[in-house]
């Protein structure tokens, strides 16, 4: 009997051939285990038709074992974060703890702002101790100046002295520095009580540079005569009355003025010393001869020094005026600049 052939399937014209596949096993999905295979038994073959020997427990032990996947690459262990030692918290110095002898230099190394605006309101303690004249005499000898020697010794002539006093003064500083404020024009017109002339103030830059001046800017007056004026109180400024009185201080005032070269001026400074109920004491005035046209712009300083200061005074008052000589409108008058009025320790002859 002859063995029958499978027909061979051939598409026609315009027609694809199927072809059934076998459908993917799902990505990690087990293979099906089949029912006798933990006893050793052929899946396909029933125990009737095993051929061969039969295989022991040690032998599918031993299958099994060939069977384990490999290890893949070990990954290497990682390092835990290690922790940062923690610092231990400071411990913050309790001054009140220490004697008021210690705790008094302490303070003294304190700013004077500080002292009179953060330490004394603390404690009752520490309030005595600011208001004391004991810890603003180890404030003013730390100041190894002439001038520091010498208002140390002053305050240590006379009787004791509100605290108040010698507090404004250590914070201030007055002494050594100049007292009028906006002295180039850096500011404007402020600080200064103004007359306008002509086309009134201006401020602008030097033509030359003033050595010493805080800004190198100036105040320029008009065909008109203007003025401005400053009154410096200075007991505001941190000077005491028995400290002005003492004999011992002297002001200095100065001014720089000059002119264009294209135009000359006219300049006047008028300085007072007044009293409490300003009373003029002494005073100084200086109107120096015009200046021509087609001068090179020259400048000049002006100052003078109040060796002896008379008993009571208590203010003092800068004004100086400007012109030009040529009556241009607009500013071509006197330029002034780097005014100052300086309370200083009088040299000793």
């Amino acid at each position: 009997m002859s063995r029958r052939r499978r027909p061979t399937l051939t598409p026609g014209p315009g027609e694809r051939l199927r072809v059934r596949r076998p459908k993917a096993r799902p990505a990690g999905r087990a293979p099906r285990r089949l029912p006798g295979l933990d006893a050793g038994l052929c899946p396909s073959r029933s125990p009737a038709r095993r051929r061969g020997p039969s295989m022991g427990a040690s032998a599918i032990s031993k299958a099994r074992a060939d069977r384990v996947p490999a290890p893949g690459p070990q990954e290497e262990p990682q390092e835990e974060p290690q922790e940062e030692p923690q610092e231990e918290p400071e411990v913050l110095l309790d001054l009140s703890q220490l004697p008021p002898e210690l705790l008094l230099q302490v303070l003294s190394h304190v700013p004077p702002r500080t002292l009179l605006g953060r330490c004394r309101p603390v404690c009752r303690r520490w309030r005595a101790l600011v208001d004391s004249q004991a810890l603003w005499l180890l404030v003013l000898a730390r100041d190894r100046s002439a001038a520091g020697r010498a208002v140390l010794q002053l305050v240590r002539s006379y009787p004791p002295l509100a605290s108040c006093r010698l507090g404004c003064f250590c914070e201030l500083r007055p002494l050594g520095r100049n007292l009028i404020r906006n002295p180039c024009g850096q500011e404007g017109l402020r600080q200064w009580k103004v007359q306008h002339g002509g086309s009134g103030w201006a401020v602008e830059e030097n033509i030359h540079a003033v050595p010493g001046a805080p800004a190198q800017t100036c105040f320029v007056t008009s065909f008109r005569w203007c003025s401005k004026k400053q009154t410096l109180n200075l007991e505001e400024e941190g000077l005491w009355p028995e400290l002005l009185d003492s004999g011992e201080l002297e002001i200095c005032v100065s001014d720089w003025w000059g002119a264009r070269h294209d135009s000359g001026c006219r300049y006047r400074l008028h300085v007072q010393l007044l009293d409490a109920d300003h009373v003029t004491l002494d005073k100084f005035s200086v109107a120096p001869d015009p200046v021509q046209q087609w001068n090179n712009s020259v400048c000049f300083r002006v100052s003078h020094v109040f060796c002896t200061l008379p008993t009571g005074v208590r203010f003092v008052s800068f004004e100086h005026w400007g012109q030009d000589t040529q009556f241009w409108a607009g500013h071509y008058g006197a330029r002034v600049t780097n005014s100052s009025v300086t309370v200083r320790v009088r040299q000793s002859s």
